[in-house]
């Protein structure tokens, strides 16, 4: 006996379709097809790649942060190779090619080119040390056709002589010159390791960033033991690491203008769910994409769109902070309740009294 797919007439055809959610999202004042946006990653380097992510549905990509470090390298290196040739004859050293160095350019070149690939919002990453590095960069990265810029701050606190105040003031002074120089939306992504996140995140809303990205994960060091050397291992978020931005989604809700974007250990749909429930405008995810591939965001984009058939709402507007710190019914949910509740049951962890 054959079996076929029921028949559904126009009528009912025409209303499945209306029951289907826009998942249509304003990132910064970018409009996305939706709010699941790939984060910086080696990744994105393969226009291959590139492609498949936004046939995957994909509804920005984060191209590979420029790092300031790298291009000193680089250019270090070329310093070297260079030198070598210093002492040879005038003959020889014509065979050797003037080589002119240049430093940004060659990266700027592959993000112009990203961008004649995909046509969803192409956002610029930036990761520099000094200040007149990071308004050069900004600036040129600007330029390259990308749709907004994003500011990488991973500053590892070694120095015991610069204060906590004087790192986050010298952040904010980046912010604003760039701001003040370059035409299109700026975002930036921290770290949780300031004494104060909802303080310096206020300073960056008052700096006029558009967005707040939520957190950047920290690569750190290892050491292998039977060699007894340092070793630099992959650094993905593990599930579940998604916690302390949807905690700090919920705090920051309604609290800023700049929109709150979700970041670390957010592998499947449901965790975006979660995020924008608590408060986040956008999510960005990395780690997922490396251990599940590419479909997993087309995976995740279907789980959110049926989440939210299944529950009756049209958009994942009608969702976004429904569960933050000013709309929650408890609003020491985000504070320490969770902690005590836990020392109180933890017994139930292990399924006896605890001795």
């Amino acid at each position: 006996m054959i079996c076929s797919k029921p028949f559904l007439s126009p009528v009912v055809l025409k209303e499945k379709i209306q029951l289907m959610a826009n998942l249509t999202t304003d990132y910064l004042g970018i409009k996305l097809d939706n709010p699941i946006v790939v984060g910086a990653c080696d990744l994105v380097e393969n226009p291959e790649n590139l492609v498949k992510l936004q046939k995957a549905g994909a509804g920005a990509i984060v191209y590979k942060s420029l790092f300031e470090e790298q291009i000193q390298l680089e250019d270090l290196d070329l310093h070297f190779h260079l030198h070598d040739y210093n002492d040879r004859n005038a003959e020889m050293t014509r065979l050797f090619p003037e080589m002119d160095y240049t430093g940004p350019r060659n990266f700027i070149t592959k993000l112009k080119k990203a961008r004649e690939i995909v046509h969803i919002p192409l956002i610029a990453s930036l990761n520099a040390i000094y200040h007149e590095t990071w308004v050069k960069y900004a600036e040129e990265l600007a330029t390259s056709g990308v749709d907004a810029l994003e500011l990488n701050f991973f500053n590892v606190p070694y120095s015991f002589d610069t204060s906590a105040t004087e790192v986050e003031d010298e952040q904010i002074k980046v912010v604003k010159e760039i701001i003040a120089r370059v035409k299109i939306p700026v975002s930036v992504k921290i770290g949780p390791y300031y004494s104060s996140p909802p303080a310096f995140i206020k300073k960056l809303d008052d700096a006029g960033v558009k967005g707040i990205v939520l957190f950047n994960k920290f690569f750190q060091p290892e050491v292998d033991i039977e060699q007894v050397k340092h070793i630099t291992p992959w650094n993905l978020s593990g599930e579940k690491d998604y916690r302390l931005a949807l905690r700090f989604a919920g705090l920051l809700h309604g609290e800023i203008k700049a929109q709150v974007i979700g970041n670390q250990g957010i592998y499947q749909g449901e965790d975006v769910v979660k995020l924008i429930l608590a408060g986040a405008q956008a999510v960005q995810v990395v780690s997922t994409i490396y251990k599940n591939g590419v479909d997993q965001i087309s995976r995740m984009r279907s789980t959110l769109d049926q989440w939210l058939d299944e529950k009756g709402f049209k958009s994942p507007d009608e969702i976004r902070g429904r569960l933050s710190r000013s709309n929650t019914l408890n609003p020491f949910v985000y504070k320490r309740a969770q902690y005590i509740d836990m020392l109180l049951k933890s017994e139930q962890l292990i399924g006896r009294p605890v001795l």
